[in-house]
């Protein structure tokens, strides 16, 4: 599951399945607590230009504008999640990111998908899975125990998705073609 990282400390409290640990209440109190006091000092946080800066140095396989784009799908399949389900969603999944991306995509390009995806470098699922992780490595996303990269391996196959819902339907029916009539003989002149 995947979700862009929050700012606070609370979804992270909610995750673990370890029984042992403190309940979320006195865990969230102590840690409020190590924060005011500065015994505790949180990682700068990365703002997202600069992550991007980073990130499409060191992998220049998909364009900046790419991870713009899956940050603002990730947005999209998550408000679509809150209406289906009525409640804030913190995470998805990787094949529910990607039918939200598919959802997106289409809604703001339309048949010009694959070109505007071509140009970016993305491909196929696997692409994206790539992009959610290198996001995850610099600090963007957040990811659970669960989530793999193989998640969004052959999930749906982009010229099926992206390109079929707006190929001209064939006949299923063949008409014969139209015969015209036979010319008649030219009467004669004596």
């Amino acid at each position: 599951m995947f979700g862009i990282c929050a700012f606070s400390i609370a979804p992270l409290l909610h995750h673990s399945n370890d029984a042992r640990q403190l309940p979320v209440p006195s865990l969230a109190i102590m840690l409020v607590g190590a924060f005011r006091t500065r015994l505790f000092h949180p990682m700068q946080k990365i703002g997202f230009a600069e992550a991007l800066d980073s990130i499409v140095k060191s992998d220049p396989r998909y364009e900046r504008d790419a991870y713009v784009f899956l940050r603002d799908a990730l947005d999209f399949t998550t408000k679509q999640q809150k209406k289906a389900k009525g409640t804030s969603v913190r995470h998805v999944s990787g094949p529910e990111l990607l039918e939200g991306l598919r959802q997106y995509a289409l809604k703001e390009f339309g048949p010009m998908v694959m070109t505007v995806f071509d140009s970016w470098g993305i491909h196929s699922s696997e692409d994206v899975g790539n992009m959610v992780f290198n996001l995850i490595n610099a600090g963007i996303f957040g990811k659970t125990e669960k989530d793999s990269i193989e998640d969004f391996r052959n999930v749906y196959d982009f010229q099926e998705v992206f390109v079929k819902p707006f190929a001209p339907e064939k006949s299923a029916v063949t008409r014969p073609r139209a015969e015209l009539p036979a010319p008649k003989p030219a009467a004669s002149r004596k």
